[in-house]
């Protein structure tokens, strides 16, 4: 096993970990309208192309282009009106030569027209007559048939999260049920002699649990079912035993407190026991969190020890729980984390080495959003209900001073 509380950036913590997983939970089918945020289990074919038909992306004239060349508002092109393209039904009629109808935006092209007039470059001259003031292109304003989505295309990639972009787009090619990632079952584990429920009125000494619910919390935004196992004391034999309940019924086990290296905190030797491999990391060079502890089970199952701290406890859930989350669903399509860059508003001490994520105060000015950093112990979870992100102070970075452009993760 490693050697306990070796720092390892939390990068390389995070590929150590996570290249070991092996575990990916089941597909499953459900309604594509209640499909948000899930990730996709195989590609999505597209049934049909997109648009079915040529249709008009304006308001104008449907037009045989070659009648409009020339046209100008000095010499404009006389057409013949034959009729209105009605919208949600195919037009009865056909565009012959010197001919042109009224279409709206998203109507049918009727047969032998090839472009569209925008209704701001024509004029009424008589009751079935339209003039023609801008000459239009063979295929201008016009969508054409497949445009969008050829018939077969690959609508959506597997491990993909459906936003709700992608909740239309089923809903537009009529795949009313989508094949997905089934969502993976946390198991969340409570550790200390001292922690009691949040209904008890705690003793002297004695403190409410707080990580069991932020963490539950964290794991449903990640997309996961978060599974809660009480309060675990400082017992090796009934650690162990809840930890094994928990990776019989769950696709992860977090327990939180219990990570340092002290006589009386057991977490990483029960975590090990589940190997090989075991423990890969048991420490991690960030502030807060460095007590982190990562390990896989033989059959490639996730294992977490977090820090009792609820700021530390938080800052790596994000970090190393959330990324396992998405591993574990076979997210493959990763998109950018909602961060802004802020100007910092005074000097941020910093170990060379260490990656630091400091909670921060988000002021917008004329110049752009400001950050004011929160000074905090990590055991304080009201740190965090105060901020509105994170700022990471790089672990290249002797800290940051005054003015500084800062990377913040908004919570």
């Amino acid at each position: 096993m490693p050697e306990f509380l070796y720092l390892l950036p939390p990068k390389e913590a995070a590929q150590t970990w996570l290249e070991r997983v092996i575990h990916r939970t089941e597909a499953e089918t459900i309604p594509s309208a209640e499909a948000l945020g899930r990730v996709t289990a195989e590609d999505v074919l597209a049934p049909h192309p997109m648009p079915p038909f040529d249709r008009s992306g304006v308001d104008g004239y449907a037009v045989r282009a070659a009648d409009t060349y020339g046209a100008s508002e000095s010499l404009p092109a006389y057409l013949e009106i034959v009729g209105e393209v009605p919208m949600g039904a195919p037009p009865k009629f056909r565009i012959g030569a010197g001919q042109a109808a009224l279409i709206h935006t998203g109507g049918m092209l009727p047969e032998g027209a090839d472009a569209v007039v925008m209704l701001e470059y024509t004029q009424r001259s008589r009751e079935d007559e339209v003039e023609v003031l801008k000459a239009v292109s063979k295929g201008e304003e016009v969508i054409i048939k497949g445009e969008d989505l050829a018939e077969g295309a690959v609508v959506i990639p597997r491990g993909a999260r459906l936003r709700a972009a992608e909740i239309g787009g089923l809903m537009a090619l009529g795949i009313l049920e989508v094949k997905v990632a089934r969502r993976a079952v946390v198991g969340i584990i409570a550790t200390g002699d001292e922690v009691v429920p949040p209904s008890a009125t705690p003793a002297a000494g004695q403190v409410r649990d707080i990580n069991s619910y932020t963490l539950a919390a964290e794991v449903q935004r990640g997309g996961g079912v978060p599974r809660q196992y009480g309060i675990v004391p400082d017992d090796p034999k009934a650690l162990a035993e809840t930890v094994g309940r928990a990776l019989n019924e769950c696709d992860m086990v977090v327990v939180t407190a219990g990570s340092s290296a002290s006589t009386r905190d057991m977490t990483a030797d029960v975590l090990d026991s589940y190997g090989p491999p075991g423990v890969l990391v048991h420490g991690v060079n960030t502030k807060p969190g460095r007590p982190t502890i990562l390990a896989v089970t033989a059959a490639g199952k996730p294992l977490v020890g977090l820090p009792g701290n609820p700021v530390s406890a938080l800052v790596n859930m994000d970090l190393f729980v959330i990324p396992a989350l998405d591993r574990l669903h076979g997210l493959q399509i990763r998109r950018p984390k909602p961060t802004l860059k802020a100007r910092l508003t005074i000097n941020l001490p910093s170990a060379a080495g260490r990656e630091d994520w400091w909670p921060v105060r988000l002021r917008q000015t004329d110049e752009g959003w400001e950050a004011d950093p929160i000074f905090y112990k990590s055991n304080l979870i009201f740190s965090l209900v105060r901020a509105d992100g994170l700022l990471k102070v790089p672990a290249d970075a002797t800290g940051l001073p005054a003015g500084a452009i800062a990377e913040v993760r908004l919570l």
